[in-house]
């Protein structure tokens, strides 16, 4: 009898450790991605450079969804299966966070935005400051839809600023988002943009940096979302933004990084 306890006891305890071992095998499954990450179409030449880099360095694929800010949020909202956050205005990541969407001690800032007068080069057009908007001869202006992208929001404030948001008025082209913004006047269907700096590096255009006390400032913040499968992944994607990989890449887009502003 004693010699059948002891089989039966061995036989529980291996048992035991093969289900531990099953489930630590799911968890790692599950972490080994790839992760979904939702982020602000200003960042669409960064990150991807980024996640080219995160998946060199940890085997971990990264996919990429870019947008308006205000776009994604909505859609992180209604359960859209999105791993990290990243948004071109911190207030968004905050509003999820207090609907306890966003792994709280996961937020921090990543970036502040800076936006540029943009215009193409064939256009042969001199412009260098937003109060050369109101000339005849420019007849469409894009930036960005107010309502719910950042960048178009400190667009609207700039104008604003300088005095000539009535005069403009009537000359703007709102895009989805930044990069639809920026392709606008990369293919000539406005002539002049106020786009991000992070996007403005392409062969078609030229442009002069607006002076960012003409506007809020673009902070902009990132977070696990709360529905991940993919935490730690999520956690170690966020990490490897702003560290010593990923920050040197952010910079070369134009961007200014914590510890920076």
């Amino acid at each position: 009898m004693r010699s059948w306890s002891l089989v039966i006891g061995l036989a529980l305890v291996a048992a035991a450790v093969l289900l531990g071992c099953q489930a630590q095998a799911a968890v790692g499954r599950a972490n080994a991605g790839p992760i979904t990450v939702a982020a602000a179409a200003d960042l669409q030449f960064a990150f991807r450079e980024i996640g080219d880099a995160f998946q060199q360095e940890t085997g971990r694929k990264v996919i990429f969804t870019f947008g308006s800010t205000g776009v994604l949020a909505q859609q992180i909202g209604g359960g859209a299966p999105i791993d990290v956050f990243a948004a071109a205005n911190v207030q968004f990541v905050d509003e999820l966070r207090t609907r306890g969407l966003i792994l709280a001690d996961t937020q921090q800032p990543y970036a502040q935005g800076r936006i540029v007068l943009a215009t193409n080069k064939k256009s042969r057009l001199a412009v260098h400051t937003l109060s050369d908007l109101v000339r005849p001869e420019i007849k469409w202006v894009a930036i960005a839809n107010p309502e719910h992208a950042p960048y178009g929001r400190a667009a609207q404030q700039a104008l604003q600023s300088a005095g000539v948001w009535e005069q403009v008025k009537s000359k703007l082209v709102l895009g989805e988002n930044i990069s639809q913004t920026m392709q606008y006047v990369q293919t000539g269907n406005a002539d002049i943009g106020i786009i991000a700096l992070s996007v403005a590096n392409v062969p078609e255009l030229e442009w002069v940096l607006i002076d960012q006390n003409l506007h809020a400032p673009l902070n902009q913040s990132m977070a696990v979302v709360s529905s991940t499968k993919h935490e730690q992944t999520a956690r170690e994607f966020v990490q490897f933004v702003n560290g010593p990989s990923g920050r040197p890449i952010m910079k070369k887009y134009g961007f200014v990084l914590p510890g920076e502003l």
